[in-house]
């Protein structure tokens, strides 16, 4: 069975390397949206947020950056973004160097910060529209208008900002984030503290954004979510990034499966020859409980049956279920503090 790192150290090529489990740095795609190379984030006091992070993210993808609190990710965004400077490395938005051609790469970016900020005395049209004209776009009504309607915030419109809940001051900060048409789009934390129904909104807009090509880069704990709508997912941890993979790979290889099977006469204990299969009983004997990797060899299914029925147990019903990304994450976390 793969274990979480033994899955890690072969996706990066790593363990042996003393770069801490991080993606080799391969020749740069042009095709990338994204390209971040040796990226180094180290403070005065001699705290490293982020140590020789190597990332590609694809143009048209969701990816999913997930990592426990100070893990890096808000400090990897915010380097992208230029809001806070590296102190090593590279990094390359659509092919525009952040500090080179710092004004190409920022209008190609939209961020949803986690942090709610803004001008508490302006209205929302006017903040949306402002926002659009800091990236040097020509007014356009129309384009603000769908923006504040595709977030339910057309009603609103005329309001003061101090006005609206958190809710809609969330819905406000994915409005400026999306006005001046970014092709790529950072979401910290976007659905932190919010309701179903903007959830729900939320990811239908995301969706959208997708079939129209945009790249969408979320950070989210409600990890459900990112198993759900994620084409990748990369883990971040104590600075480094510890894995990417997509999604149905990561599921594939590093997902558990389990049997149960509900018995028509309940069991005191396994017997003895059935010993290697790593059964264990459930409900007071009344389930029996196999637990197998996701990679799985689907052989030792039948072999199972066989075995028992050899040994004259029987069972009336059986389901089988599957590791979430939740549980492979919380995984390969704690393998990372080992």
């Amino acid at each position: 069975m793969t274990t979480p790192t033994q899955f890690l150290f072969r996706e990066t090529g790593q363990a042996d390397s003393g770069a801490g489990g991080q993606a080799s740095a391969a020749v740069m795609d042009a095709g990338s949206a994204i390209h971040v190379r040796g990226l180094t984030k180290h403070y005065d006091s001699g705290f490293r947020a982020l140590h020789d992070v190597n990332l590609d993210i694809r143009h048209g993808e969701i990816f999913a950056l997930l990592g426990p609190n100070g893990a890096g990710k808000t400090t990897l965004i915010s380097i992208i973004c230029g809001l806070v400077n590296a102190s090593e490395g590279t990094v390359l938005v659509d092919g525009h160097d952040i500090q080179r051609d710092f004004r190409a790469a920022r209008q190609r970016l939209g961020l949803v910060p986690q942090e709610l900020a803004t001008d508490a005395f302006a209205k929302v049209h006017a903040s949306v529209s402002y926002s659009r004209g800091l990236f040097g776009k020509p007014r356009n009504p129309a384009k603000v208008e769908q923006v504040l309607r595709d977030l339910s915030l057309w009603d609103k419109r005329d309001e003061r900002l101090m006005s609206l809940s958190g809710g809609m001051k969330r819905r406000l900060m994915i409005a400026k984030a999306l006005v001046h048409e970014p092709r790529i789009l950072f979401l910290d934390e976007p659905t932190a503290g919010v309701d179903v129904e903007l959830r729900r909104d939320m990811w239908n807009l995301v969706q959208r954004l997708k079939e129209d090509g945009t790249t969408i880069i979320l950070t989210t704990h409600y990890i459900e979510e990112a198993e759900e709508m994620a084409d990748r997912v990369g883990v971040i941890n104590q600075g480094q990034i510890k894995l990417v993979e997509e999604t149905r790979e990561l599921m594939r290889q590093l997902g558990r499966k389990q049997l149960t099977l509900h018995l028509e006469t309940p069991l005191a204990q396994v017997p003895e020859t059935l010993s290697a299969y790593g059964l264990t009983l459930g409900d007071d004997g009344h389930e029996l409980i196999y637990t197998y990797d996701g990679q799985g060899d689907r052989d030792s299914i039948p072999a199972l049956l066989q075995a028992l029925d050899a040994h004259g147990i029987h069972f009336r019903d059986l389901h089988t279920q599957q590791s979430s990304l939740e549980e492979i994450f919380v995984s390969l976390v704690r393998d990372g503090h080992r």
